[in-house]
């Protein structure tokens, strides 16, 4: 049994202008270090992508997971938010197929991190068109999918979010600030490390989402 997590991570300039480059770095690094943890390490691969379509890692077992530095998370792009998250959806997708192929029991969780509304998709126009995705996947119960939206002025992303199909108990809107991002990020690491618990841990944390004890 594995777990799998997908992590896409806004690599837009917005990040840095904000000043919260570091806070995103040392986010993906606390559910790193958090994971490795967890009494499923053995068992637990990691992916992560940029919004603009930079794979840092491929899907790789967590002991040998790259933490995010100035050298290789230096955010400058733009936000084709609804074209990349359906590009993680799918790879989350097709890696739980690949190892049920193989005869291994595999759950997902993915991430999706933006600090900005969608500018650049040229595929996907509106959230609704990854909505029947993302039931499919919750449908399966071998998926989590959560999100973490930084506020920002004139977006709401708890709306956008839902209308992707996200579950509310799944997203996050911090401040936009360092202080809250890493909050977040900890909550999230959190509740990932309850759901690699075995199949019982990611059930109840599936249902529950980041309240979830």
């Amino acid at each position: 049994e594995t777990i799998l997590l997908a992590i896409l991570i806004d690599d837009s300039g917005s990040i840095r202008f904000a000043g919260n480059s570091q806070a995103i770095r040392d986010g993906h690094n606390m559910i790193v270090e958090s994971l490795k943890k967890s009494k499923q390490a053995d068992s637990i691969f990691v992916h992560t992508r940029y919004l603009n379509g930079k794979t840092l890692y491929p899907f790789k077992p967590i002991s040998q997971v790259e933490m995010l530095t100035p050298q290789n998370y230096d955010p400058n792009g733009g936000t084709p938010l609804y074209d990349e998250s359906s590009v993680i959806l799918a790879t989350s997708i097709a890696k739980v197929q690949e190892f049920a192929n193989n005869g291994i029991v595999s759950r997902a969780i993915t991430l999706i991190m933006t600090d900005g509304a969608d500018q650049g998709s040229t595929r996907l126009r509106r959230p609704e068109e990854l909505n029947p995705v993302i039931t499919d996947m919750l449908k399966s119960e071998a998926h989590i999918v959560a999100a973490l939206g930084v506020e920002e002025p004139g977006t709401n992303f708890t709306a956008v979010f839902q209308a992707m199909g996200i579950p509310l108990q799944w997203i996050l809107t911090p401040k936009n600030n360092e202080s809250e991002i890493r909050k977040a990020f900890a909550v999230f690491s959190q509740s990932a490390l309850r759901a690699s618990q075995g199949v019982g841990g990611f059930t109840q944390q599936a249902l529950g989402g980041f309240a979830s004890p």
